[in-house]
Order: structure tokens, then sequence, then C-alpha cells
């Protein structure tokens, strides 16, 4: 009888603990479904390799919910529509922005909130009339470092070309042709670096001569500019009273000046007239004398040679 009652003990007090665990489960299934959530929908441009119905939310590095459901647009299938449900009390304005991050270096795709400044109003405010807002996305660093990679493969692809490829082969020919060409005239190569060598050490020595000349020239020329200076103001004064002493030489005859100008120079006229007729008279002695000086000067012929 004893073994039955400790039985019956047992069986009564694990059908009284599994009551319990599930009045537990029933009371925090409640607990859940009475707290308040908000909807949001998330609409990537991208593909969201990794995420699933049950990801988490994250806010700042917080998770604030959970994916429901993940879709593609009806009318654009290169979109992907991530229905997400967030804690009421989570803070998304209308500056804040999602986009799909990873849960450590190797953990499960999730998708990040961030952004939201505090002037900026609530999304579910600014947005009554949708049950569930849509939160505006940003590419994530995988999708930067994919567009960054489809553009460097672009331009590969663009620098090397079959043109540029044959231009950079010409290139190399051409290089090649004169490092050969180089190595044949090695001999003259040396020969100029010595020569260009002995050429610079002769034109530094050029240069200090050149510099010490210089300095003598700007000592000499310091030394010699008070004397110069002093001469140049002795010869402007000079200059200075010649002109003044001009100046009053002319102011003293200027009558006879004025004179001068209204008489004799209308009398130089006639004069120079009759000069000019007297040099065309004795130009015509001349010209006579040299022809004939005999009968120029006795008044006839000279005597004619006799011809037999």
């Amino acid at each position: 009888m004893e073994t039955r009652a400790n039985y019956v003990l047992i069986g009564a007090f694990t059908l009284a603990v599994g009551i319990a665990l599930l009045l537990f489960g029933l009371w925090v299934a409640k607990f859940s479904s009475e707290r308040d959530w908000q909807e949001y929908r998330v609409v990537f441009n991208e593909a969201v390799t990794g995420l699933s119905s049950g990801s988490p939310v994250q806010y700042n590095g917080i998770t604030v919910g959970s994916i429901t459901k993940l879709s593609l647009a009806p009318n654009d299938p290169r979109q992907v529509i991530a229905r997400i449900r967030l804690d009421a009390e989570a803070p998304v304005k209308t500056d804040t922005r999602a986009k799909l991050g990873q849960n450590g270096l190797t953990g499960p795709a999730i998708i990040q909130l961030s952004g939201g400044t505090p002037q900026a109003p609530r999304l579910v405010d600014a947005d009554k009339d949708d049950d569930a807002p849509i939160i505006l996305t940003t590419p994530s660093a995988l999708q930067d470092i994919a567009n960054t990679a489809t553009h460097i493969v672009d331009r590969l692809d663009v620098l090397f070309s079959d043109q540029n490829v044959a231009s950079l082969n010409r290139t190399l020919h051409n290089l090649d042709a004169i490092s050969s060409s180089v190595a044949a005239q090695r001999a003259d190569l040396q020969q100029l670096i010595v020569d260009t060598h002995a050429t610079v050490k002769q034109l530094n020595a050029t240069l200090d001569t050149t510099q010490g000349t210089m300095q003598h020239l700007d000592a000499n020329l310091v030394q010699r500019l008070p004397q110069t200076i002093d001469k140049l103001d002795a010869a402007l004064a000079k200059l200075d009273s010649a002109a003044g002493n001009a100046d009053a030489i002319l102011g003293e005859n200027r009558t006879a000046i004025n004179s001068f100008s209204n008489d004799g120079l209308a009398q130089l006229g006639p004069t120079l007239t009759e000069l000019r007729g007297l040099v065309r008279d004795l130009r015509q002695v001349s010209d006579r004398l040299e022809a004939n000086p005999a009968r120029y000067l006795l008044g006839k012929d000279a005597p004619k040679e006799f011809k037999p």
C-alpha cells in the first residue's frame, strides 16, 4: 500500500508541475501578445542574402524587433520588401535610415537602423494613414564594396583594352630599343659624364671668380658712390648756373635779337640771291679759264701749231 501511495504522490506532483508550466507558458504568450508593437516596411534595392523571417532588427546596436515577412515588390522584382515589427517605443524618426548589416564578423545578416535627430518627428506621426510606414534605406557596406568593385572592373576593362595593350607593347619595345642603344654607347656615356663633371667644376670656379669680382665691384662702387654723387651735384649746379646765365643774356639782348629777326632776316634773302649770282659767275670764269686760259687772259686765241 505504501508503494502505491508513493506513486500517486509522484504522479500528482508531476501533474501539478506540468499544469504550472502550462499556465506559465500561457501567461508569457499572453504578455507577449499584449505588448505594444509597431510594424514598418523596409524596401531594399539590393539582394538581401542572409536575411530571413525572424532575423533581428537593431537600432544603434540594440535589438528592437524582428523581421516578420520578406517578399519581392509586385511592380519591381528588383526590390525586396521586408516587413518588420518593432517595439512601439522605439524612436523611429522620419530621418531614420535602414541598411543591411552583419551581426558580428561571422554572424547572420540583420537590419540595422541608424540616424534620427531629436527635432525630427516620429515616422508613425508623419504617416498616420499607413499601418506600416516605409523606412528609407541606405546602401550597405557590402553594396558599396560591390559597386566599387564593379566600377574598378569597368575601369580595368577600359584600361586594358586592345588598343591600350598594343600601345603598351609598342612602348615596351621602344624602351627595350633605347636600353639596348644606351648599353651599346656605355663608353661614350661614361666619357660624357666625365666631361660634364669637369665642366661643372670649371663652371663652379668661374662662378666663384665672378662672385669675387662682383663683390669687389660692389665694394668699389659703394666707396666711390659718395664722390660720384658729389660730382653729379656739382655738374647739376653748373648746368643750373649756365642755364641762368643764358636766360639772363637772352633777357639783356632780347631787343637786339628781335631787331635782327625783323630787319636782318628780311635783308638776308636778297643778299643770298646776289651771292648765288656771284657764285654762278665765278663758276663760269673758272670753266673758261680751265678750258682756254690764254684766250681768257690775253683776250685772243692761242697760236695754232703748224702741221706740214
